[in-house]
């Protein structure tokens, strides 16, 4: 059987797996074990087996990864979200929907320094959910603007997603957080827009925030200060090249600590969330070494090289390929987790891509965001089943059919960057 054959097999057998609910970083680590001992021999896959571990845990690469969980879960504990909630909503006093304004302000926001979509989302929603409530919003654009605002977090630096990219495409981290920048920015707008519209459709599912005077407004932006501070010594720093993303992850988990002991948080507090951090940070991880696992496996098969020569004899454009890459990752992302889903995918397509001359920094860019739009398409759509866990009460229907109009707003912003790549380079 040639090595070729046993990729397929194996890429089969790893959907298989992924459709019987085996967890996805045992599939990966399962079908590359397996497959690597098809392919070459099982002493050589038990000597794999031994070392990807201790390679992927002891990564200075990876080591930024726990830090921004870190920082992220800070930010979540320490009661940040209420304050930026209140600044926000103080803000966008007076505007009719100003309170999902603010939701989704709120969320761009606070995933500047999460990086993490689901921790914004759940973190938001906790916040904001009972006051659009109490407000009289309607269930749908209430528990639909936060699962879409979450999503900002997987694209607005920094991003874990942007990050896992870069390690495993080679790329400059400081170079894709600094390409997420306005793409993350151009989501927001448009779901500050995509609200607007909603409401001046149909008025009856908002209510006028509290009117504020201006001098409540600047007074307000002090609440955006704890935020804007850590994301700008964090990010500035990295693109300015005064530390390493990895040190930089470390400055703003430190920046964050400061943050939250200031706010009131104690050691009980920080003990519970260095408890979540780690705890997170093994999935990730446990994720990674699956993924290194599979990608022994895929080179050893050769199948990514046999999958760009098929997809050069198709004579398709550069645009033709981008499509039917993006519709795949689109219906991958309805089904799978977003970090997965990269894991898997990228070392199978990245060859694909850089054989055709495509930029792999803007690439990557709109890769993610399609892998965003599927943390809120049914059937999966994991943010809105974080939403569905803070508001029981909301049937699961309402929030997806409350997420539609942002699923709009997103494909115009995946056509805006796909048409013109400079959004992404601009800041390069």
């Amino acid at each position: 059987m040639s090595s070729d054959l046993i990729g397929y097999i194996g890429l089969g057998a790893l959907l298989v797996l992924l459709v019987l609910r085996v967890p996805v970083a045992l599939s990966m680590l399962i079908v590359g074990f397996v497959g690597f001992s098809a392919v070459i021999s099982l002493d050589a896959a038990v000597a794999m087996i031994k070392s990807v571990p201790l390679e992927a845990l002891t990564s200075y690469s990876f080591s930024a990864i726990p830090m921004f969980i870190f920082m992220g879960v800070l930010a979540s504990h320490s009661g940040m979200a209420g304050g930026l909630f209140d600044a926000s909503r103080t803000i966008c006093g007076g505007w009719k929907g100003g309170m999902a304004i603010a939701a989704v302000t709120s969320c761009g926001v606070f995933s500047a320094i999460s990086g993490s979509s689901l921790a914004t989302a759940s973190t938001t929603s906790r916040v904001a959910l009972p006051e659009m409530e109490r407000n009289g919003y309607a269930a749908s654009l209430a528990t639909g603007s936060l699962a879409a605002g979450g999503t900002l977090g997987i694209m607005i630096p920094p991003s874990i997603a942007l990050l896992l990219y870069a390690i495993l495409t080679e790329q400059s981290v400081g170079e894709m957080f600094a390409a997420g920048v306005i793409p993350g920015l151009i989501g927001l707008l448009l779901f500050i827009i995509t609200i607007a519209i909603v409401v001046k459709l149909r008025p009856d599912v908002a209510s006028p925030s509290a009117s504020t005077t201006w001098l409540e407004k600047l007074k307000a932006l002090g609440g955006l200060i704890p935020f804007a501070s850590v994301f700008v010594l964090m990010i500035g720093g990295i693109y300015g090249g005064l530390f390493t993303p990895t040190e930089g992850a470390s400055v703003g988990a430190f920046a964050a600590l400061g943050y939250a002991f200031y706010g009131g948080m104690r050691w009980r507090g920080l003990w519970t969330a260095t408890l979540e951090a780690l705890s997170l940070s093994a999935v990730v991880f446990f994720m990674i070494v699956g993924a290194e696992t599979l990608g022994y496996f895929i080179s050893a098969s050769r199948i990514s090289s046999v999958l760009t020569a098929y997809v050069a004899g198709l004579g398709l454009s550069n645009f033709g390929v981008l499509m039917c890459l993006l519709a795949m990752f689109f219906v991958l992302g309805c089904f799978m987790d977003a970090l997965a889903m990269l894991l898997i995918t990228v070392p199978v397509v990245y060859p694909i891509v850089t054989s055709l001359g495509m930029d792999p920094v803007w690439f990557g860019i709109v890769t993610v965001l399609t892998v965003e739009l599927g943390l809120i398409t049914p059937p999966v759509g994991m943010n809105v089943f974080v939403i569905k866990a803070t508001a029981k009460h909301v049937k699961l229907g309402e929030i997806f059919r409350g997420v539609t109009p942002f699923i709009i707003a997103d494909l115009l912003r995946l056509a805006l960057l796909v048409a013109f790549p400079v959004l992404t380079t601009l800041l390069l």
